[in-house]
């Protein structure tokens, strides 16, 4: 690798499986340090420990603001600072209107809304202290467009987006750039599934296989990265053409 994030300190949530862990990796592999949150406790101390000394574990519930305060304050208590915020936990979760409860709504807005409003909210100060800084709000292809059946989950990653762009005009005055992450369908362990194992029923536009983490990590460093310095408020795909269109003939 080429130290593209040396120097650099994150806190990336759902980092302890996952496209998360994929990019606590692929961060430590270009030189940052990373506080891995999540409420997987003993799998995120054990990347943590497999990552080394550059890693940290830090206890997350999205949901709740102490423990954002918390995964902050392990930053600047371990590393001295904070440049770069990874909003990556989130749920997946769907059902046919008029059986599908407000439970299940609140709960998947809570995660994966909510959740980067309460990291943000605790991560802003820090982030400004150590500008020029970056958060990258990882979405969906969902938030760009509708899936049905999926109301909440498209909810959520469509109002993600939205915060991402009132963010990205807020701070671009304290040095720091705020962009969304929109994954396709991505082989991670949310999903449930392995390499070949699914069949998707895809356009002749469109790359016919799902991602895999790693290609999203790399759309992620990038945009951690000082190379992505002109960029903010912006919506990034890596969705193999979902969202490009359909073909005809």
């Amino acid at each position: 690798m080429t130290g593209r994030l040396a120097g650099r300190v994150a806190v990336i949530s759902g980092a302890a499986s996952g496209m998360g862990a994929s990019h606590a990796r692929a961060f430590i592999a270009e030189g940052a340090d990373v506080v891995l949150g999540d409420i997987a406790v003993d799998a995120g101390k054990q990347l943590a420990d497999e990552l080394g000394e550059r890693a940290a574990f830090a206890e997350l519930d999205v949901t709740r603001a102490a423990d954002w305060e918390a995964a902050v304050a392990t930053a600047l208590d371990r590393f001295g600072k904070l440049d770069v915020l990874v909003n990556n936990a989130g749920i997946l979760d769907g059902g046919p209107l008029g059986s599908y409860t407000e439970a299940q709504w609140q709960r998947v807005l809570a995660v994966n809304l909510t959740g980067p409003f309460l990291g943000l909210s605790a991560a802003r100060d820090a982030l400004v202290a150590a500008r020029p800084a970056s958060v990258v709000n990882i979405s969906s292809a969902a938030g760009m467009q509708g899936v049905s059946g999926m109301h909440a989950y498209t909810a959520s990653k469509f109002g993600l987006r939205g915060f991402t762009k009132s963010a990205a005009l807020e701070l671009a005055p304290h040095g720091v750039r705020v962009n969304s992450v929109h994954p396709g369908g991505i082989v991670t362990p949310m999903i449930g599934a392995q390499p070949g194992a699914v069949t998707i029923d895809l356009n002749e536009s469109t790359l016919t296989r799902l991602g895999t983490p790693e290609e999203v990590s790399g759309l992620v460093v990038y945009l951690a990265s000082t190379e992505s310095s002109y960029c903010t408020g912006g919506e990034f795909l890596a969705d193999g053409g979902m969202t490009a269109g359909s073909t005809f003939g």
